[in-house]
């Protein structure tokens, strides 16, 4: 079913733009409040957002929106998104918002939705939530003027996740002595992920967290890591750790400045824990885009990879169903299992941090877990829309990939948060998949007269 607002990450767009206008999010907050509210207790939402100046828009008309169906608003403003997921459950609300486009430039914003128990809504909620959306009655299902809800601020927001951050770090460590760069991507950690590191005894220098609104992933942050590896070189740190705007994703700097990735650092917890006995259902669940690599290492060790279509939503629905602790994205959604409910940049770290303080070893020692096999990423943007569902289009494809001799993979795809064709092919010939990707890129250019976007590879 095509849907109007949803994507793989909830509602998101450019701010004061459709979706993403207060009329829209108001709307969206009392679809959802009519969704969700059930029983006769006095109904939660809690709303937390990132730093990017159209939280000041969306914000208030969500608030308003849930107030006029009776539902209490508990405002906790900027956090991370896991920290909206664990307030969530902590203070029994019915449901939690967090205003963020991840790691989107400040123009963008959107909307993510958790359900009392900390988890992301299902598709199927979304479709409801979206058939009210767009009903012409939903006015009719507003409260009564006595029955309104009532809005208020935690004063504690951040302390409270710190101390749940904490938690999940070993009891018998800390991280006296370690010099640890972290870049906050003038985002939603600003206050936190400092906090965190320095309070269990990390020599913290901080990076990009001073929010002005604009500048939320602006050459900062776990999309642009360059300034986090010059500073860890410059200050002869031990290691750098890189958010993104709502801080639900993580990359790595080695002491050596080398970036590391999410299919890394997956690699590096699924051996320790494994070793210690607690890494659940004997395999690791990643998304379509984890390197080939990746998968093969894990064999070595006897453990499996359970690859799932890219949304780290969908990551966690398989992780549930089936009893699995670890997994997450190549770009940096690390989702433990044991620890919290969605993707954690800062709980990804310190479980890093942890094994580097039991190791005695450099970052650059224990952080390269496997040769990557080549890959190439390509983007697309489109603008009259390009079908992938043709015959056309899956037998050109598939051509494509038996070039690789079954020694590679193509994986073509519409992203879910930006109008952009995605465009991955690996394989151990290098040059082989870079001509593979250029033919697919220029295949489906001629289909929509797109512009072709920026090619990186792995």
């Amino acid at each position: 079913m095509t849907r109007q607002y949803f994507g793989t990450d909830g509602i998101r767009g450019t701010a004061n733009i459709e979706p993403m206008t207060p009329e829209t999010a108001m709307r969206a907050a009392m679809a959802t409040a009519h969704v969700l509210r059930g029983g006769d207790h006095r109904h939660k939402v809690v709303i937390g957002k990132d730093t990017r100046l159209s939280g000041y828009l969306i914000e208030p008309a969500m608030t308003a929106g849930f107030i006029s169906m009776g539902m209490d608003v508990v405002l906790l403003g900027p956090v991370p998104t896991p920290a909206v997921a664990m307030l969530t459950c902590s203070l029994r609300a019915d449901l939690g918002v967090m205003i963020s486009a991840s790691h989107n430039p400040f123009e963008d914003n959107g909307i993510k939705l958790f359900g009392a128990d900390g988890y992301k809504l299902s598709d199927n909620i979304e479709i409801e939530i979206e058939k009210f959306m767009n009903d012409p009655k939903l006015p009719e299902y507003r409260a009564a003027p006595e029955n309104l809800g009532r809005a208020a601020r935690l004063e504690d927001e951040s302390g409270r996740y710190i101390e749940h951050a904490k938690a999940s770090f070993p009891k018998d460590l800390r991280l006296d002595g370690l010099r640890v760069v972290v870049d906050c991507a003038n985002g939603a950690a600003y206050k936190t992920a400092p906090k965190v590191l320095w309070e269990l005894g990390a020599d913290v220098i901080v990076l990009s967290a001073s929010p002005n609104g604009f500048n939320i992933n602006k050459n900062c942050g776990a999309t642009d890591p360059e300034a986090l590896s010059k500073a860890v070189v410059q200050n002869r740190a031990d290691i750098g750790i890189a958010l993104d705007g709502d801080a639900d994703r993580l990359i790595v700097c080695d002491e050596t400045g080398s970036i590391i990735d999410g299919d890394q650092l997956m690699a590096l917890i699924a051996r320790d824990w494994h070793k210690q006995g607690i890494l659940k259902g004997g395999a690791v669940v990643a998304t379509v885009m984890s390197n080939l690599g990746l998968e093969r290492y894990l064999d070595t060790l006897g453990l499996g990879l359970k690859r799932m279509p890219v949304g780290d939503r969908y990551v966690v629905d398989h992780m549930r169903s089936n009893g699995y602790n670890l997994g997450g994205e190549q770009s940096g959604h690390i989702i433990l299992g044991d620890f919290g409910t969605t993707g954690d940049g800062t709980l990804a770290a310190l479980q890093v941090l942890g094994i580097l303080r039991r190791s005695g070893k450099k970052t650059s020692e224990i952080c390269r877990i496997f040769e990557p096999v080549p890959q190439i990423l390509k983007n697309i943007r489109f603008e009259n829309g390009i079908n992938l569902d043709t015959p056309e289009v899956a037998g050109y494809l598939s051509d494509r990939e038996k070039q690789l001799n079954g020694g590679g993979r193509i994986l073509v795809r519409k992203s879910g948060t930006e109008p952009l064709i995605r465009i991955m092919a690996e394989g151990d010939d290098r040059d082989l998949i870079r001509q593979l990707t250029e033919d697919i890129s220029g295949f489906l250019l001629q289909r929509d007269g797109a512009s072709a976007g920026k090619t990186s590879a792995a």
